[in-house]
């Protein structure tokens, strides 16, 4: 099986400090891969630069045989992109707003449409697609979002904190969501701060952390290496962050 997306030796620097250092990765479609760190650790830098915006980076990046540098356009066209905070222009309804996502994709209204009114149905939007986006809750449109991400049926799909403002039954969708479009065969770059979210949807699970991978493998194998441990506190003991208890109760002291 040929891979989806590679990624060889990619580093990027703000001014002289170095932010990534040298990311190798190559995934395979169907896969659904947990891209985990702590802050600062390099993730939203390693998304952007997957999904086109940032483009002075170093190394090569590859997406469906495509060379990101060569032809950024058609890279964004088999990725679909749902970020942490729902930027979504206001003024507009759902129905206007994914119909001009859906221009973006060259799909046809009527298939815009259709999609549209299915997907914000599942959410339980049908009664909002007309209404302005404006007084919509963070829920809301944190589904919105979801839907434009998903409106052109992309290869490659990266979510970046996708759960944040959903309801507990929302969150109960997407990650069936997610595993229904693995076994599709579309690729997820699932990244996120919710341990237990990513141990039980991802079957594979890269641990970045100042700029380098520290860990790759499913839950299973990390966990074997590790000492059967929950991902959590493997997390807290490649990071080095095995004190957390100790600053809580140092947090608490505040109050005695």
């Amino acid at each position: 099986m040929e891979p989806i997306i590679t990624l060889n030796n990619v580093q990027k620097y703000y001014g002289e400090k170095q932010v990534l250092k040298g990311i190798n990765l190559t995934v395979y479609p169907g896969q659904v891969i947990g891209y985990i760190g702590p802050n600062g650790a390099g993730k939203s830098t390693t998304v952007k630069i997957l999904t086109g915006l940032i483009s002075d980076y170093e190394g090569e990046v590859w997406v469906k045989g495509v060379n990101l540098k060569n032809d950024t356009q058609a890279v964004k066209q088999s990725i679909g992109y749902v970020p942490e905070l729902a930027e979504l222009y206001d003024v507009l309804t759902p129905r206007e707003f994914l119909h001009f996502m859906g221009a973006l994709y060259n799909m046809p209204e009527a298939l815009v449409e259709e999609r549209m009114l299915k997907m914000l149905g599942a959410f339980g939007l049908t009664a909002n697609v007309d209404q302005r986006m404006d007084s919509f809750s963070k829920g809301m449109r944190q589904k919105v979002l979801i839907t434009s991400g998903l409106l052109h049926n992309p290869d490659v799909i990266v979510l970046d904190e996708p759960l944040s403002g959903l309801d507990a039954n929302s969150v109960i969708i997407i990650k069936e969501l997610i595993s229904k479009l693995a076994q599709d065969g579309k690729t997820i770059f699932y990244c996120s701060h919710m341990m237990d979210v990513v141990e039980k949807v991802s079957d594979r699970i890269v641990l970045i952390d100042q700029g380098a991978v520290i860990a790759d493998g499913s839950f299973e194998e990390l966990k074997a290496q590790q000492g059967d441990a929950s991902l959590e506190k493997i997390f807290a003991h490649l990071t080095a962050k095995d004190g957390l208890s100790d600053a809580a109760s140092q947090l608490m002291e505040a109050f005695q």
